[in-house]
C-alpha cells in the first residue's frame, strides 16, 4: 500500500497536481506566452484494419514549457538536443489528447475520452470530431479507458454530472479502480494528488453498476480486443489489442508520452509516471513487442493522426506516423 512517504519519494505531488477549482491537471492547460498549438482539421482519420475500423479523434492539444521537471532522470540540455536534432521546438511540449474507435461487427468500442468539458480552449474536441467522423455519442456502446488520469476519463461525465456516451459500458482495469477508489491511499497522498483521487470519485462513485465493469488484465473486452497490462505509467495502466484478419492494432495509452523523447529513450522517465521504474520495463517490453510483430499502433499523446509503426532506433525505437 502507498503511504504518504511513498507518494512523496515518488515525486507524485506535482505531476498530478490539479488547477485550482477544476478536473483538469494544470499541465494540459496551455501556457499563454508560448502560442498557441493549431488544431487538425479534419480532426479524425480512419484506418483499415483487417474487417474492421480503426478511427483516431483528436480530443485536442495542450502547448507546456519544457523545464527540467518533465524528464526527470535527463539533463534538460541533453532533452533540447534530441528535440533540435528532430526538428522539433526545444522550449515547450505539445501534447495531444487521442482517443481511438474501433467499428466493426456492428460494434462502436471507444478507447479513452480526453478532457471533456474540463481542459482549456484548444481541447475537449472529441465529440466535435466524433460526429464528424459520422458518430453520435449514443452510438458508442463500450468505452475503455487505460488509466484513471484526468485526461483520459474526464470526456465520461458533463460537468453537470451526465453521462456522455448514455448507451456505453464503461470498462475500466481493476487494478486501477482499486487504487484509486482506496480511501487509505487517498489520505495518505499529498495535498497536491487530492485532485486527483476526487476526480476519480466524481466520475466514477455514482456511477450506475449496470455501466460500470472492472475487468482483469488480460481479459478480451469485445470480439478482438483484449487488455494487456501495462503497469507503471499508474498502478493499473492498460492497453488494447486489437486484432482483425491477421492484423493488429496496439492502443498503448500512455505507455510513453513524446514519442521523440520516450520512444528514442525508453529509459527516460516522464515527469508523469507514477512507478517510473516499471514504467521503463514495461516500455521496453511492449515496444520490442510491436516491433517484433509489426503491428499498427497508437498513441494517446503521439502526434496527430497518432497512427504508425515503431521501428528499431539506436538504443530505443522510432516512431514512424502512418500517412
Amino acid at each position: 500500500m502507498f503511504t504518504r512517504r511513498d507518494f512523496l519519494s515518488a515525486g507524485l505531488a506535482a505531476p498530478l497536481a490539479y488547477a485550482a477549482g477544476s478536473f483538469v491537471p494544470a499541465w494540459a492547460q496551455n501556457a499563454p506566452n508560448l502560442g498557441t498549438p493549431t488544431l487538425p482539421s479534419p480532426g479524425f482519420r480512419r484506418m483499415k484494419l483487417g474487417e474492421i475500423e480503426v478511427i483516431s479523434l483528436i480530443d485536442g492539444i495542450a502547448r507546456r514549457p519544457l523545464g527540467e521537471e518533465f524528464v526527470k532522470n535527463a539533463p534538460l540540455a541533453e532533452v533540447k538536443a534530441l528535440l533540435a536534432s528532430q526538428g522539433l521546438a526545444t522550449d515547450y511540449i505539445d501534447i495531444p489528447f487521442t482517443p481511438f474507435l474501433v467499428v466493426g461487427g456492428g460494434r462502436r468500442v471507444l478507447m479513452d475520452t480526453g478532457l471533456g468539458e474540463f481542459g482549456g480552449p484548444t481541447t475537449g474536441k472529441l465529440l466535435e470530431n466524433l460526429r464528424a467522423a459520422g458518430v453520435q455519442p449514443a452510438d458508442i456502446d463500450t468505452v475503455l479507458i487505460t488509466h484513471f488520469h484526468g485526461d483520459h476519463i474526464n470526456g465520461l461525465r458533463t460537468r453537470a454530472g451526465e453521462l456522455v456516451f448514455p448507451n456505453a459500458k464503461v470498462m475500466v482495469p481493476a487494478a486501477e479502480y482499486n487504487f484509486w477508489m482506496d480511501d487509505a491511499k487517498m489520505a495518505a497522498a499529498p495535498e497536491g494528488m487530492k485532485g486527483a483521487f476526487n476526480n476519480v470519485r466524481r466520475v466514477f462513485a455514482t456511477m450506475p453498476a449496470s455501466t460500470l465493469q472492472r475487468f482483469e488484465a488480460g481479459t478480451e473486452l469485445a470480439p478482438g480486443i483484449r487488455s494487456v497490462a501495462a503497469y507503471g505509467h499508474t498502478p493499473g495502466h492498460t492497453l488494447f489489442e486489437v486484432k482483425s484478419a491477421g492484423q493488429t492494432f496496439m492502443f498503448i495509452g500512455d505507455l510513453t508520452n513524446v514519442p521523440a523523447l520516450f520512444a528514442r529513450n525508453p529509459d527516460w522517465a516522464v515527469t508523469f509516471d507514477m512507478d517510473a521504474e516499471a514504467a521503463r520495463k514495461v516500455r521496453r517490453e511492449v515496444f520490442a513487442r510491436i516491433v517484433s510483430s509489426n503491428a499498427m499502433v497508437g498513441g494517446f499523446h503521439f502526434p496527430f493522426p497518432a497512427f504508425g509503426r515503431m521501428a528499431a532506433a539506436g538504443q530505443g525505437y522510432a516512431f514512424q506516423p502512418m500517412a
